[in-house]
């Protein structure tokens, strides 16, 4: 079975974050919501409060597949101002382990370096920070072990490409159908 992590900032967009954790425990992968803050509590954009499995510290990155990056604001900023972070994400990029981000999170992916001559997408008004990325406005764009999604009205799609990357297309479109996904 699959392990992925998805990273945790206070300012976080909650939804993009907790529907990653909900749909992917859907397709039997298991997932931590891992807090950067050195707190197992979180408080997102939207000033809702909900506890991480694990803080970063105690991360070990070698037993993971993929790393998710919500994005929301300030939780983008705090993401990429974090050295740890770019530092796991260089690292998940060269194994060739899933780096997936939306909305603003995508910026992140661009300020570590590991979008040149990659295909990405990011929150409307933000594709300058997709530094070297080929930019695209698809809702997800996946290139190679890089997956990046537009914002919380494509979470689904997004969490759609995640199962798919990490099991399967048939367990995506299993977990998407039960949740009545259209697209």
């Amino acid at each position: 079975m699959s392990k992925a992590a998805i990273l945790i900032a206070d300012g976080c967009e909650e939804c993009e974050a907790l529907i990653q954790v909900d749909m992917l425990r859907r397709a039997g992968i298991d997932i931590d919501m891992v807090s950067i803050t050195g707190n197992r509590q979180v408080t997102s954009a939207r000033d809702i409060t909900f506890i991480c499995d694990r803080i970063l510290s105690d991360f070990d990155a070698d037993a993971y597949d993929a790393v998710i990056l919500p994005g929301g604001m300030p939780g983008t900023i705090h993401l990429k101002e974090d050295a740890r972070v770019i530092s796991l994400i260089k690292k998940f990029n060269s194994d060739k382990k899933l780096v997936a981000a939306i909305c603003a999170a995508p910026t992140v992916l661009g300020y570590a370096g590991i979008l040149k001559g990659r295909n990405a997408t990011c929150y409307p008004g933000m594709e300058d920070g997709l530094t070297g990325a080929t930019k695209k406005t698809d809702p997800v764009v996946r290139d190679g072990n890089i997956i990046t999604s537009r914002g919380l009205g494509t979470a689904l799609a997004f969490a759609g490409a995640i199962i798919e990357y990490l099991t399967d297309a048939p367990t995506a479109k299993r977990v998407l159908d039960g949740v009545v996904y259209k697209n």
